[in-house]
């Protein structure tokens, strides 16, 4: 989009904006971590450092977040609409998603102060906004964990033919997640996230292969099938989902050395994903047909089932415990940013900390457990919050910087292009979670009064 601005355009008309130019910066031989006037300050003297991070690392971290079981649900939103809008579906919003990266980043470079979306919230909307958006990532954020809890738990009965309690392997999926989730820098999980990217994809792929070894119902595919909107919308619901890692953005870039170069992080994570979706979801729903399983890899046989549910086992508690850092992440910078408990070994600061990881992932296990209905579980989470952090609140993002930093009013309408693609993200943003609540709502009920439903905490 040509017309519109860039960090080094702006005038300096709101003293709390800082401004940035966008380039890698050097003083002498020293290079210039992060970005001035950002969360962390300067670092150089500190016992723990945050800015380390490189772009093809967050690449890395985002990958194994957002490319995981989401993915899994894909085949079966392909049944639900037909192979031909599916796919459309799902290149549309992975095409959809790379345009809001790109404004979520922008914001973030002329905003070096934010660190989550409560921050962002704060800019846009004042302190109620912060509250409102900082409750909803960390909301999000269990949530999230809470599905890899199940995840976890369904790959551990498979793996072990129903031999123990569903609630316990929960619990002993959920004490992983934790332990995992405790380091204080992304950087000590960044390296564990190399691992978790190639055990979901890895996974992926023996699952292809294990669907074409042993097919179920191969070509019985629907083109187009005529669904009623609740069906439709809870298959948008599925791939929304798939995409659903913004919220964790900004967070990722505040830990970046150069977060200037964000946007390559960004673009190999939507080739990955859109291109690997596409051919998951197309591979399993041909070799499976319909009827096909949500989560895909319950239609496999018994053995290539088994094997691609141990395979995917790493990504699984890796992609939770980013899920869990996320959220108490949030609430430590919330409590201590800019005193010594961040930078520090303080035995407050690794108190909080130690409390914060526990509590989030407690209430993941509770969620989890609670809930166990992986698409009802996958559509209310994606409705309620995806929609917004995803793709709704970029738009919001253009629209209120054009204005501040560009003159009011007049600015939108000098760029005419834009400003209707910001107003229809908002509203598209506006339309997923009201249509997705709605229909997911509906069908739980649907299923409730059908007798369909477990009851909560039980084997």
């Amino acid at each position: 989009m040509g017309n519109t601005y860039h960090p080094g355009e702006f005038s300096q008309e709101k003293t709390d904006h800082t401004a940035y130019n966008g380039s890698t910066e050097r003083d002498g031989d020293v290079e210039v971590i992060g970005l001035p006037n950002d969360v962390f300050g300067e670092e150089d003297n500190h016992d723990i450092k945050y800015k380390t991070l490189t772009w093809p690392l967050v690449a890395v971290l985002m990958i194994t977040e957002i490319v995981s079981n989401g993915m899994l649900t894909l085949p079966s939103s392909l049944d639900a609409v037909g192979i031909v809008p599916g796919v459309i579906v799902i290149v549309f919003l992975g095409a959809f998603a790379t345009f809001t990266a790109w404004l979520l980043i922008e914001f973030k470079l002329r905003h070096p102060e934010v660190h989550n979306m409560g921050d962002a919230g704060y800019i846009l909307f004042g302190p109620i906004g912060r509250e409102i958006l900082s409750g909803g990532t960390i909301i999000f954020a269990i949530c999230a964990t809470g599905s890899q809890i199940l995840a976890g738990q369904l790959a551990l009965t498979v793996l072990s033919d129903g031999k123990l309690c569903a609630l316990a392997f929960a619990g002993i999926f959920s004490v992983a997640i934790t332990i995992f989730s405790f380091p204080r820098t992304l950087e000590n999980l960044s390296w564990l996230s190399v691992g978790g990217g190639i055990s979901i994809i890895v996974a992926g792929i023996v699952a292809m292969a294990g669907a074409g070894a042993v097919p179920v119902d191969p070509g019985n595919i629907v083109i187009t099938r005529a669904s009623d909107f609740t069906s439709a919308f809870i298959s948008i619901t599925n791939p929304v989902f798939a995409y659903a890692g913004h919220f964790m953005f900004f967070i990722l870039i505040s830990e970046m050395k150069h977060p200037q170069d964000a946007m390559k992080a960004a673009w190999v994570l939507q080739i990955v994903a859109t291109t690997f979706y596409v051919v998951f979801a197309v591979v399993t729903y041909w070799y499976i047909g319909t009827g096909v399983s949500s989560p895909s890899l319950l239609s496999l046989s018994p053995l290539w089932s088994k094997i691609s549910f141990g395979l995917a086992i790493p990504n699984f508690f890796i992609a939770g415990s980013l899920y869990s850092h996320t959220a108490a992440k949030l609430v430590f910078v919330r409590l201590f940013r800019h005193s010594r408990h961040i930078h520090s070994h303080t035995v407050t600061g690794w108190s909080v900390w130690t409390v914060l990881i526990l509590l989030a992932n407690v209430a993941a296990f509770v969620f989890a457990v609670g809930i166990p209905i992986f698409n009802y579980l996958v559509g209310i989470t994606a409705s309620l919050f995806a929609a917004w952090y995803t793709y709704g609140l970029a738009g919001a993002f253009w629209l209120h910087d054009t204005y501040h930093f560009k003159r009011g009013y007049s600015a939108w309408f000098k760029r005419p292009i834009s400003f209707v693609i910001s107003v229809l993200t908002v509203l598209a943003g506006g339309f997923i979670c009201v249509g997705g609540l709605y229909a997911t709502i509906y069908s739980l009920k649907q299923a409730a009064d059908a007798g369909e439903l477990t009851a909560p905490f039980q084997c």
